[in-house]
């Protein structure tokens, strides 16, 4: 059950960063655990690789690839590859609340005055 806008910015978290968070980590992910990681973390990139970390430590745990000979095989080696190509790409896009990085080929104004005639 989706939470009111209200809930969220009381909570600290901006309509823009759930919506961002959704689509990168899936829209059943659960909102109020996505709030509570963001009130911790205060990043939503960093609430994003959390997320994905956690599930990959999940496949990683059990068994990757699983054979019973003549029934069935299955394998989760590609969705822990998927979900370390998606961690790689959240830690390189920009979140939406993410900091403006600093120009060092910053533009500035200054007021110019006509020097003294000799």
């Amino acid at each position: 059950m989706p939470l009111p806008a209200a809930y969220l910015t009381r909570n600290c978290v901006n309509i823009d960063v759930l919506r961002w968070l959704k689509a990168q980590l899936g829209p059943d992910t659960n909102t109020e655990d996505l709030t509570a990681r963001y009130e911790r973390l205060h990043s939503a990139r960093a609430v994003a690789l959390e997320v994905l970390h956690e599930r990959i430590a999940a496949l990683v745990a059990e068994p990757l690839k699983v054979t019973v000979n003549g029934v069935a095989t299955i394998d989760n080696s590609a969705n822990v590859a998927a979900l370390e190509r998606r961690t790689s790409q959240i830690a390189d896009e920009t979140a939406p609340d993410d900091l403006p990085a600093t120009d060092h080929g910053l533009l500035t104004t200054v007021q110019l005055c006509s020097r003294r005639r000799r």
